[in-house]
């Protein structure tokens, strides 16, 4: 019997190679790569030979593969409900899905029904919500989820490909789509695929922030160019801002702020795909500065130890209920962004 977990890919493009790869490699007393599948076999031939693991273009296979207890699923959004619920019920130990979860909350609830019925749990790897920076942060902030009148996520990254590079040699990175982006259309999906692509790392974290977020209120949206948004809306009695920017600058910035009369929450997350520890948290109250991090281990090792845990039933399975809601969320805020972004060209043009 192998003494680590058997782990299993669905989809070995960048996300796979340059982050979790890796991460893997880091956590070796834990996980054993053992299966990469793709729908392009040489890519998949060529990502599973750098970890020794088998490789397959079926979904099927890798299933059936009883050295695969844990399934990451990295494939593209459209297919995670289809691929997280196929390793539910091929009665895997348990699954873990990139964010987002998937592209509805009907898809979601499917997730959380299909995981109940099998017992396998599911775990979404949004780093941000692992990170152990955060999470201090959390245990440490007092009433400021009720006190907090403003919260922004703000994101200024390079190009994926500059932090892709530095974590691995990356095989067959997609290239970025040219799309007319004087199409309103265009634009609107432009956004609705930013907040599910990129603010969703910080929607969860938004969401624990709120006392309520059915009745959001986006009060307006655009697309930045070349890639990027910003989004002023009002949700559980609280301004939330969302501002994300691609910049051919070296220096990024991922930051989280909430704001309090008496109390202000100030978070730095390292960029995707960089391996460098965990965030940095201040929390600032006219006395005092408590700082929070960073700590060695970041937010993609911590999901998966989190996960480990969680199989050999250390802890608890996720609430899904929860994460159903923060899809729910999410997708909510994706929809209306969107909506307002098409109402904003209308608007110009009647006037």
């Amino acid at each position: 019997m192998q003494s680590t977990l058997g782990v299993g890919f669905v989809g070995s493009g960048p996300v796979t190679q340059a982050i979790h790869l890796p991460t893997l490699a880091r956590l070796t007393d834990d996980f054993t790569v053992r299966h990469v599948n793709d729908i392009d076999a040489t890519l998949a031939g060529t990502v599973a030979a750098r970890v020794g693991a088998a490789h397959s273009t079926s979904l099927a296979a890798l299933l059936d593969d009883p050295l695969v207890d844990v399934v990451a699923v990295c494939s593209p959004h459209a297919f995670h409900a289809e691929h997280v619920i196929a390793a539910c019920r091929a009665g895997k130990k348990a699954v873990l899905c990139e964010k987002p979860l998937a592209m509805s909350a009907d898809e979601g609830a499917a997730i959380a029904a299909v995981s109940v019925d099998t017992g396998v749990p599911v775990l979404v790897g949004a780093m941000h919500t692992f990170d152990l920076g955060w999470r201090a942060a959390t245990a440490n902030w007092g009433d400021l989820p009720a006190a907090s009148h403003t919260i922004r996520s703000s994101i200024v990254l390079p190009p994926n490909a500059r932090f892709e590079d530095l974590a691995t040699e990356v095989l067959a990175r997609p290239a970025f789509p040219t799309v007319d982006v004087s199409d309103v259309q265009v634009r609107a999906n432009m956004v609705h695929a930013g907040v599910m692509g990129l603010a969703i790392h910080d929607l969860p974290l938004i969401r624990s922030l709120l006392p309520r977020h059915d009745d959001l209120r986006v009060i307006s949206a655009s697309f930045v160019t070349p890639f990027g948004y910003r989004i002023l809306m009002v949700v559980g009695g609280k301004v939330v801002e969302l501002h994300a920017a691609m910049s051919q600058t070296w220096q990024p910035s991922w930051v989280l702020d909430a704001y309090a009369d008496d109390l202000v929450l100030h978070t730095e997350f390292t960029p995707s795909y960089v391996h460098a520890g965990s965030a940095v948290s201040t929390l600032t109250t006219a006395e005092s500065a408590r700082v929070f991090g960073p700590s060695a281990s970041n937010g993609y090792e911590a999901e998966w130890l989190e996960l480990a845990a969680i199989v050999r039933g250390e802890d608890a399975p996720p609430d899904l209920d929860g994460v159903v809601d923060d899809l729910r969320f999410a997708v909510a805020v994706a929809d209306a962004a969107a909506d307002a972004v098409r109402a904003a060209v209308k608007a110009e043009a009647a006037a």
